[in-house]
């Protein structure tokens, strides 16, 4: 069996081994760095502590030679290893960080293939959007410089880190522009890790209670696509500027749109607008927005393109990684251990596929976790929690391995009823209560919402063009 060794480790090579595990083969890794170890081994791959450019570390074989550190002299150093070792293998190179013209040329000579996100960008993004990307921040300048009066830059509600990151990120584009902005949002920021991002980073946002709309000259969307739609604006209210990486569900409306499904958060595109615009991120900006790309992009593992790479490069030169780490070791609150209990008590599993309804909630946020944490069982392939609060059914999805796109599936679901939305491994998505509220003696709520939801939920899948295969390994919870 053919054996493929990754030298060193980066995000891009935790990306290499997230998308070639499934590939023929055993891997080994070798690197010198504690956290890349520990996380590899986290994915079950047989991993080496020691310096990748030592060969007497190397196994006796190898066909194909990944090497994928951040640092150009030691990519360098390990090729040249590795090609000694294995003179018919296939090697294949990142290039790293801000190599020197010599480093580049020696690891050409090499390897058979040098990977650079840098070179690759421009036309990664013009494939994926048929729209020259370093045209975009020029344009979103002109358009921030045409308003009358400030901007008010609105996230969804319950924002998360990305949307949290986007809306201060803008606010700042348009500050520079002159134009004075207010980021706000509506609902709350109730997420342990988004308090702890906001207080630790001291971020300053409003709250959409209280805002007067005809105070402002331009009203601004980040995160997601529709005024009205899981944002607390007047639906259907005009809007002059969107940035998102969702995909709309129907034509998109204002006199700068950036839509750009293939990125993996908004938060890379406002960092790109902040690098070429020349705009230096503070400390707490540039925090944030490599907080954002790393939760929305599960840490350079999930719908991760390259323009996320580049941006969390180019922050991470800016940004406070001690801050980070506390602001991703938050403590876990009591609402959160039992709403997961409770999605896995009343789990409804069908094939690889786990739905389970968790009664009502005060902390919607603890869906999303709940789905993650479901996410890990033997076999899932997708899971589906949702529960009800303040009159609303919320609920949150995702996927792994499917081959099927969960935010169009929660879409055909529940969008007749509510609105629903997201990307292919994560969506959302919040129905009104309504009616179903008129419960009879013999029914209880938790019961009648249960099978309105999951009903919908399973016919849509029944009918997805290919549902999810497989068996789930059934679990005590005893």
């Amino acid at each position: 069996m053919a054996r493929r060794l990754l030298l060193g480790c980066s995000a891009v090579g935790n990306t290499l081994v997230e998308r070639t595990r499934e590939e023929r083969g055993e891997l080994v890794a070798i690197t010198d760095d504690t956290g890349w170890a520990s996380t590899l081994r986290d994915r079950n791959v047989a991993t080496v502590e020691a310096d990748p450019t030592d060969p007497s570390t190397y196994p006796d074989t190898a066909t194909v030679v990944l090497v994928a550190s951040d640092d150009p002299g030691q990519n360098v150093a390990a090729a040249e290893a590795a090609r000694r070792r294995y003179p018919d293998a296939m090697i294949v190179a990142h290039i790293g960080t801000n190599p020197t013209a010599a480093q580049q040329d020696a690891l050409e000579a090499v390897a058979d293939r040098v990977v650079d996100p840098v070179e690759a960008v421009v036309s990664r993004v013009r494939e994926a959007t048929g729209v020259d990307a370093s045209e975009e921040p020029p344009r979103l300048f002109s358009t921030l410089r045409s308003f009358s009066g400030p901007l008010l830059v609105v996230a969804h509600d319950n924002p998360d880190p990305d949307a949290i990151a986007s809306a201060i990120g803008l606010a700042r584009v348009a500050e520079s522009a002159g134009v004075p902005a207010d980021p706000c949002y509506g609902g709350e920021i109730a997420h342990q890790e988004n308090r702890a991002m906001v207080n630790l980073l001291d971020l300053s946002l409003r709250t959409v209670d209280g805002i007067d709309l005809d105070d402002y000259g331009g009203i601004a969307l980040v995160d997601h696509s529709r005024a009205g739609i899981n944002d607390s604006l007047p639906e259907g209210h005009p809007v002059d500027i969107v940035v998102d990486h969702h995909p709309p569900r129907g034509p998109v409306a204002g006199s700068f749109v950036d839509i750009r499904p293939d990125a993996g958060s908004t938060s890379t595109l406002i960092a790109e607008y902040l690098g070429r615009l020349g705009i230096e991120p503070t400390r707490e900006l540039a925090t944030a927005l490599l907080y954002g790309i790393r939760i929305d992009t599960k840490d350079f593992t999930r719908s991760t393109s390259i323009p996320d790479f580049e941006a969390a490069a180019a922050l991470s030169e800016h940004a406070d990684e001690s801050t980070l780490e506390r602001v991703e070791s938050p403590s876990v609150s009591p609402e959160t251990l039992r709403v997961l209990a409770a999605a896995i008590e009343g789990r409804d599993v069908r094939g690889s596929t786990v739905a389970s309804c968790v009664g009502e909630i005060t902390d919607r946020d603890t869906l999303a976790q709940a789905a993650e944490r479901l996410l890990n069982l033997d076999g899932v392939a997708v899971t589906f929690v949702y529960g009800y609060m303040d009159g609303v059914i919320y609920g949150s999805a995702r996927a792994r391995g499917a081959d099927l796109d969960i935010g169009e599936l929660l879409r055909d679901a529940l969008d007749p009823v509510g609105s629903a939305g997201g990307h292919a491994t994560m969506a959302g998505a919040q129905v009104p209560l309504g009616i179903l509220e008129e419960v009879s003696e013999s029914e209880s709520l938790p019961e009648v919402v249960e099978t309105f939801v999951s009903g919908r939920f399973f016919e849509a899948l029944d009918d997805a063009p290919t549902p999810p295969s497989g068996a789930v390994s059934e679990f005590s919870t005893d």
